[in-house]
């Protein structure tokens, strides 16, 4: 069920909503908009009775809501969500690129590279501590050793830290030194996973699964969301197709398909998406150009030895090309500031 409140309605009156939807052993999800507030409710069995709301002062309606997801979509919110990290934002006017390596392997380079990312305007690094692999006897990551370095990465550059928990062990540890917690692609459907991460401090960003389809990528944000932590980021990262001239098929429809269904901010993740270096800028741009809020890009300052993902890394010359090409169009796309 969905509670609207009234444009004028009062803190107090929202609050006593939110009291009688707990009294009732419910559990209320109140999202402020730019033009009301909106209360969603979970934990509902079966149906509502509306009757015990609309009464209440302070509500415009109540409504019953069929879809499998609740908090996710532009009936509980029809402004896009704006994830605010410190002085930066995904979902805003601003297109978020998160830059960095797709692991830790040393402070050397995870400063060469920081210092790329830094210099093109980007506000986030991403890099890799605890790295889930298809074969055991891959790279596994520096662990905390590894989170140790991006926060001096943090520390030295300003920028925000984006990175992997694979566990509800490693999701303390990143909340030690992160600001943005990734649950990555294999772990989309890792529902302990998901519900510990929805009762984090920290902004989610919640990378689409291997083959997962729209309705299961957005019922696994609902999870992280149905446990309190409103500030989850999407990311398109390619789907397993038939397709053999990229390692995964880059789907920049979810864009679109998501705009229409949820006000959460969605960034594309194109080096994952084609798995091949020359492959990136083209597809970064295209992102952009459908909508997306922002890139995560992988990029190395010697991608020939790289530990991890190497062939889809960029150099640094090459990161800096596609920076400067993607905010080109960005600024082509984006709305006229009002007045």
């Amino acid at each position: 069920m969905l509670i609207v409140m009234k444009a004028d309605a009062t803190e107090r009156e929202i609050a006593d909503v939110v009291r009688v939807i707990t009294e009732m052993g419910l559990r209320p999800h109140p999202l402020p908009g730019a033009q009301r507030t909106a209360i969603g409710i979970t934990g509902n069995p079966g149906s509502v009775d509306t009757s015990h709301f609309e009464n209440l002062p302070g509500v415009a309606e109540a409504i019953r809501v069929s879809k499998p997801y609740k908090l996710v979509t532009l009936d509980l919110k029809p402004e896009k969500t704006v994830i605010k990290i410190g002085d930066a934002t995904i979902g805003g006017d601003e297109l978020a690129i998160i830059g960095g390596p797709c692991a830790i392997e040393s402070r050397e380079q995870a400063f060469a590279v920081a210092e790329a990312v830094r210099r093109s305007g980007a506000r986030f690094f991403r890099g890799g501590a605890f790295k889930p692999r298809t074969s055991p006897y891959a790279f596994q990551g520096l662990g905390e050793e590894g989170l140790k370095i991006l926060a001096e990465v943090r520390e030295a550059f300003g920028l925000k830290i984006v990175t992997e928990a694979v566990d509800e062990e490693s999701v303390d540890l990143v909340e030690r030194y992160g600001d943005v917690l990734q649950i990555g692609a294999r772990n989309m459907q890792n529902f302990s996973l998901l519900r510990r991460a929805g009762r984090s401090p920290l902004p989610v960003l919640l990378k689409r699964g291997l083959s997962a389809m729209l309705d299961e990528w957005l019922l696994a944000a609902e999870y992280i969301m149905s446990e309190g932590n409103y500030n989850v980021i999407l990311c398109e990262r390619g789907v397993r197709t038939f397709a053999q001239h990229t390692r995964n098929t880059l789907d920049l429809a979810a864009i679109p398909a998501v705009r229409r269904i949820s006000h959460l901010p969605v960034v594309v993740d194109p080096s994952h998406g084609t798995g091949k270096n020359y492959m990136v800028t083209p597809l970064a741009r295209a992102g952009v150009a459908a909508g997306a809020d922002g890139l995560i890009i992988e990029v190395h300052n010697q991608p020939e030895r790289a530990l991890s993902d190497g062939a889809q890394s960029l150099t640094l010359e090459q990161y800096d090309h596609l920076v400067a090409e993607v905010r080109a169009i960005h600024e082509v796309i984006a709305p006229a500031p009002v007045g």
